[in-house]
């Protein structure tokens, strides 16, 4: 009888290895092919809805359209708040929010390598074999279509967060929603839909003329 309670905890430890083992590789897998469907964009468009909640300023939702081009092009111009903009146009990194700073508009050089202070798709799939310990977690449905949810765990300190659940679309392999938990505390729920691939973006998208009277504020 010993000998049998020992083979069977032998199995039970042995079935859990295995499960771990089978649910990171499970992860590696889904997050490589939204990786790889990623990279192979030359355009992404979309809407967007974002909720952040945080213990000290309280919970904000706003929503808006977000394109990208590249590494080094993107915007995100909010229709709630409206008029709000974080545009980088391949030079520059523009930041205008009238909602919370009216008057002036920041504008910072575009940074070497992936843009990750705004870029958070570049967050979670430039590289991330590389910059994560991934787990399995669920199967699960956003805005009615089938998704995997892995989170992922950053490997370096230098990520601007620290856990990310991310939920990537079973057909397409883009990512519907991510779920982004700071360093600082506060999370960040970023859903997209009516994503549109491969598009050809007017120059206009990505550029940015700061409204006449507002000061611009040159960051380095």
């Amino acid at each position: 009888m010993k000998r049998f309670i020992i083979r069977l905890g032998i199995v039970v430890l042995s079935s859990g290895t295995i499960a771990r083992d089978a649910s990171a590789q499970n992860a590696q897998n889904v997050v490589g092919r939204a990786a790889r469907a990623y990279a192979a964009l030359t355009s992404l468009h979309a809407d967007f809805e974002q909720r952040i909640e945080d213990s000290l300023i309280g919970t904000f939702h706003s929503r808006g359209v977000v394109a990208q081009a590249g590494q080094n092009r993107l915007a995100m111009r909010f229709s709630d708040p409206d008029g709000d903009a974080i545009i980088i146009d391949g030079k520059h990194v523009w930041v205008y929010t009238p909602s919370t700073a009216p008057g002036q508009v920041i504008r910072m050089p575009v940074p070497n390598g992936p843009i990750y202070g705004f870029n958070v798709l570049s967050w979670i799939l430039d590289r991330p074999s590389e910059r994560y310990r991934m787990r399995y977690l669920r199967t699960d449905r956003v805005a009615g279509r089938s998704v995997d949810v892995v989170e992922l765990i950053p490997l370096a300190p230098e990520m601007p967060f620290s856990r990310a659940v991310v939920s990537i679309d079973r057909d397409d392999a883009l990512p519907r929603r991510l779920e982004i938990t700071e360093r600082r505390g506060g999370t960040r729920t970023i859903t997209l839909s009516r994503i549109r691939v491969n598009e050809t973006l007017p120059p206009a998208t990505f550029r940015f003329e700061p409204p006449a009277g507002v000061r611009v504020v040159d960051q380095r």
